[in-house]
Parts: C-alpha cells; sequence; structure tokens
C-alpha cells in the first residue's frame, strides 16, 4: 500500500480546510439560524468566512507544525474536536472555561449518558478516521532547516494576507457580527476551545494559592434557638434541585400537571427565582456562598467558608445526602453521605438511583443529629440527556416519551415528555419528604425549602440541555423553581407569617443570591456576615408591617 507524501506546509493546509470546513459545521449551521429570516442576505460575506476560518487557522497550525510533533498534536486536536464538534452541532453546546469545569466535575455515570450510536458515528467518522489518515501519511523529511521554515513563513504570510484583505473587505459586516452575536466566534474549532482550555488549566493548576479565609467566625444562635433546641429542635431540609426549569412548573401556569403531589400540599412557591450559572459546577458554589453572582469567583468560594461553614460554626448539626454526583466541595466540613448505584438497591440500576433513594434510612440518620438541624438533600432531579432514567416506570404520566440519549433524535413533544415526568416525579420526591416532616411534627419544628441548580434547554431555537455562557443562555436555563413548605410549629416558634411570605413570592424576584443570608436567618444564626436585605424570611419575622415599595428597592435582585 502506497502511503500518499506531503509536505509540511500543504500538510497543514489540508488539516485547516478539513477543520475550517467539516468539523466547523456547528458554525455554519448557527449562521444559517442567524440569516434563514433575514430579508436581504449578503452572500458575499457569508462565503467569505469559510475563508476567513481556513486561513485563520493554517496561520495558527503552522505554528505546530514540526518535525516530531505535528503527528501527535493534530491527532489529539482531531479527536477533541470531533467530540465538541458533535456537542456544538447537536445541543449548541459552547465550551468556554466554566463548561469545561463542569465537564472535569463530572461523574462516569453522568458522562455515559451523554453516549449514543449518533456520537459514536460522529466521533469515529471525524475524528478517529482522519487521525488514522493523518498517521498513514508520509511527511516528507526536512532536509533543509531554513527552506522549510521559508515555506512555513511564505504559507502563513498568504495566510495572513487573506485575512487582512477579507477583513478590510468586509469590516463592518464583521464587526457587526462580532457585536451582535458574540456566541459565533465561540463555536470556531478548535480556537475557542483552546483557548477556554488555557485559561481553565491556567487558574486550576498554575494560580497563586490563595489563603483559605474563615467567615463569620462571630456566628451564634440566639438564646430562644438554643433553648428551643433542647425542647423541639428545628430541623430544616433544603432540596437542591438538578436541572428544572419555572417554565414547566403546573404551579406557574404550565398546563400539564407536573406538580400533583405538592399542589396537595401547603407549600409557597416562588415564580421569580434566578440561578446563578447555568451548570452545576457554578451554581451549587455559588449559592451556598457568601458571594453574589456578579462577582462570583470559583477560586475564592472554594477557598473560604459557605454558609454550611457558618452555620456549623454556630452549632447547626448539619448532613449532605448526595444523588448527583459529588458536592462540589461545598460540604467537605459536614457530615457527607452519598448514595452508591452499585449498591444492591430497588432504587439504583447500578450507574444511577431514583431520587427516592435519598429517603432510604433517612429517618434514622435524623434521629441520630444533635440540636437544631439542616439535612441537604442533592438531587439528580432531570438531568439529561437521559431524562427516562431519572424516573421509574411507574411514573411515566405523559407519553410519548424520548427512551435514548441522543435526544436531538426525538419529536420535541417526546422531550417534553420526558423531561415534565422528571418534573413530576422530584414532585413526588418533595411531597414524601413533606410527609415524613409531618411525622415528626412531635418532635421537630419542621420546614423544607427547595430549589434548582439551573434549569434546562429542549429543543427551543436549537438549543438543548445546559452550560451556556450566562450572557449568552436563554431565560430557560437560568429562571428556576422554588419553593417552601413550613409546618404550623415552625411558623410560630419562628414568627413567621405564611401569607407574607405568599405574597412576597408573587410580587419580587429573587436568585440563589439570597440563600446564604435566608438559611443563616432560618436558624436565627446572627453574624457580621449575615445581610437581613438577602434574607427572604426576614421581612415575614414577627408579622411586621411591610412596606412593599421599599422592599422591592432593597431585596430585587
Amino acid at each position: 500500500m502506497i502511503k500518499p507524501s506531503l509536505s509540511y506546509s500543504k500538510l497543514i493546509l489540508l488539516l485547516a480546510i478539513y477543520f475550517g470546513l467539516v468539523l466547523n459545521i456547528p458554525l455554519y449551521k448557527e449562521l444559517y439560524y442567524l440569516t434563514r429570516n433575514q430579508a436581504v442576505i449578503h452572500w458575499g460575506f457569508l462565503v467569505s468566512i469559510p475563508i476567513f476560518v481556513i486561513s485563520a487557522l493554517n496561520l495558527l497550525f503552522q505554528l505546530f507544525a514540526w518535525p516530531k510533533i505535528t503527528k501527535p498534536f493534530f491527532a489529539l486536536l482531531l479527536l477533541l474536536s470531533s467530540i465538541i464538534s458533535y456537542a456544538s452541532f447537536q445541543y449548541r453546546t459552547i465550551f468556554d472555561s466554566e463548561m469545561l469545569r463542569n465537564l472535569m466535575q463530572t461523574y462516569s455515570g453522568e458522562a455515559f449518558a451523554y453516549i449514543s450510536m449518533s456520537s459514536i458515528v460522529w466521533i469515529i467518522a471525524f475524528g478517529v478516521f482522519p487521525t488514522l489518515v493523518l498517521f498513514m501519511t508520509h511527511i516528507k523529511p526536512v532536509n533543509n532547516l531554513w527552506v522549510f521554515i521559508q515555506h512555513k513563513l511564505l504559507s502563513m504570510g498568504a495566510s495572513a494576507l487573506l485575512v487582512i484583505i477579507i477583513s478590510g473587505f468586509f469590516y463592518q459586516d464583521y464587526v457587526s457580527l462580532g457585536r451582535n452575536h458574540s456566541e459565533v466566534r465561540r463555536l470556531i474549532i478548535p480556537t475557542h476551545f483552546v483557548y477556554s482550555a488555557n485559561k481553565y488549566i491556567k487558574q486550576t493548576y498554575f494560580s497563586p494559592p490563595m489563603v483559605y479565609r474563615e467567615i463569620g467566625t462571630d456566628a451564634k444562635q440566639t438564646d430562644k434557638a438554643l433553648a428551643r433546641a433542647k425542647e423541639k429542635p428545628s430541623l430544616v431540609i433544603l432540596v437542591v434541585g438538578e436541572t428544572a426549569r419555572v417554565q414547566n412548573y403546573q404551579f406557574n401556569g404550565y398546563h400539564k400537571a407536573t406538580n400533583p403531589f405538592t399542589s396537595q400540599q401547603d407549600v409557597i412557591f416562588y415564580p421569580n427565582v434566578s440561578s446563578c450559572g447555568t451548570a452545576t459546577a457554578i451554581s451549587v458554589p455559588c449559592m451556598f456562598s457568601a458571594l453574589n453572582r456578579d462577582n462570583y469567583s470559583h477560586d475564592i468560594a472554594n477557598n473560604q467558608d459557605n454558609v454550611l461553614d457558618v452555620l456549623k460554626r454556630a452549632n447547626i448539626d448539619i448532613l449532605w445526602k448526595d444523588n448527583d454526583g459529588g458536592d462540589k466541595g461545598v460540604a467537605r466540613h459536614v457530615t457527607y453521605r452519598e448514595i452508591k448505584p452499585n449498591v444492591n438497591n430497588l432504587n439504583c440500576n447500578g450507574s444511577s438511583c431514583f431520587d427516592i433513594a435519598l429517603l432510604d434510612n433517612l429517618d434514622k440518620e435524623i434521629d441520630n443529629m444533635q440540636g437544631n438541624r439542616l439535612v441537604v438533600l442533592h438531587l439528580i432531579g432531570s438531568h439529561g440527556p437521559t431524562y427516562y432514567q431519572r424516573y421509574p416506570k411507574s411514573h411515566e404520566i405523559f407519553t410519548p416519551v424520548c427512551a435514548r440519549a441522543d435526544i436531538e433524535k426525538c419529536t420535541r413533544e417526546e422531550i417534553t415528555n420526558t423531561y415534565d415526568n422528571t418534573i413530576a416525579y422530584t414532585d413526588y420526591v418533595i411531597s414524601q419528604l413533606i410527609n415524613q416532616l409531618k411525622a415528626k411534627d412531635s418532635s421537630y419544628n419542621t420546614a423544607l425549602l427547595y430549589l434548582s441548580d439551573h434549569g434546562e434547554s429542549l429543543g427551543e431555537h436549537g438549543l438543548y440541555l445546559h452550560g451556556m455562557p450566562y450572557q449568552l443562555a436563554p431565560r430557560y436555563q437560568t429562571e428556576i423553581p422554588m419553593m417552601l413548605w413550613l409546618s404550623q410549629s415552625f411558623s410560630m416558634e419562628n414568627n413567621l407569617d405564611p401569607n407574607c411570605l405568599e405574597e412576597q413570592a408573587k410580587l419580587y424576584h429573587y436568585s440563589h443570591d439570597n440563600l446564604f443570608h435566608s438559611l443563616l436567618g432560618l436558624f436565627s444564626v446572627r453574624s457580621e456576615v449575615y445581610n437581613k436585605r438577602q434574607d427572604i424570611f426576614a421581612q415575614c419575622q414577627n408579622r411586621l408591617p411591610i412596606d412593599y415599595n421599599k422592599l422591592q428597592q432593597s431585596d430585587s435582585l
């Protein structure tokens, strides 16, 4: 068999053409979405884009084309780019540094959920096969280093000239596209991914170590709360949901009965709540931190106390129980238990568990705690793309469903039905928790707070799943449900007016920023880090008259 023989410059040009035309199909798909409804289409500008991309990639690729490293470097780039190309094409995923952080914290069971026949075929066709061709290609040896460099510079110069000519001729078009649709440049493969990977690696592994900072060192419960802990302790269950969006909630006016269980409970629903991020790796650490979305930094949050640490310092006993692959570092200083899907359990299948498994042994775990206590339950909730694996068959209310990982192959009705089943099943789990709390009413003052970490796209505008950069994300990924249930004894002991809370829930906008201070307030913990204006319960304590105009100015986020 005769192997093709190419010079370095020709090989790199072919690679640039392949990347520019084939692996960047998601880019051209996005451009199609942006231009399909335009009355006037500037064809000259559109035709210039692949030429611009190929020229720019050839210019950049030449920098890495050197003897001995060319094949392994571009082989790795081809394989990674084929994966990125698939995700970007099918789900319109943008791989920025925060998405990479989320991917790096993905557990194996979650990762396998993304594997489908279409993804395997795509990666083999566009990644593995071209890589094999690359290794089979014979590259002409470099006999004269100076001539080799001259050819490299000539190729780079020609590419740079093309980039300059195209940029100059279509300057206004490129500026307008970049200003109005910044997501387009983030779809270019592999430049944005490489840039984001470099940023993530620098932040994660090469940033100067930060000194850990304790906050709320003065935190303590009020005397009344401490006295109550000896007689009838407070028991709060905080349920952290996964991938639930408010648009599919019956409480929010959705046309399907997705809240058939909690609608029978006396819950307060919060329809106007925003997440801190669009992925678990951002939202979960952010919501428990003292930082807010505008100034959130993963490094800072990871190197200072969160609200669980402050509550623990105030002698609140805390248990974190997880069914979603980990706590993202939030529960490192409190009691932590994880549901093991490979343990013999009727609610587990070896790779994941239904959320009802979190209730196993929960009564005993609560009774073994001391004083006022907080239980955090981290759900797998509505995590996709395998929505159909998040609930047992007996809870398949809405049909037909999408029983596959490559959800883009299903109809919108099937995807939505399957997702709605996950919302209804989460509703069932929450209702069961409320029933357990009701059964403990003689021993504890009980409350439950539920909120999701982020939302989800279900195919609107060609977008699926979540993880879009926040400034580009549709509201489906950032608008989340939150609900509150209070026992009568909890309301009375804490002087909370449920009618006031319900009125506030309808009128005002809240976010993950409120959780830190609201948990401190719920447990009557006083500290210099506590901000009463950020506590969603504070204005409804002691049944004080409420100035809603003033509240809207100070509390709206």
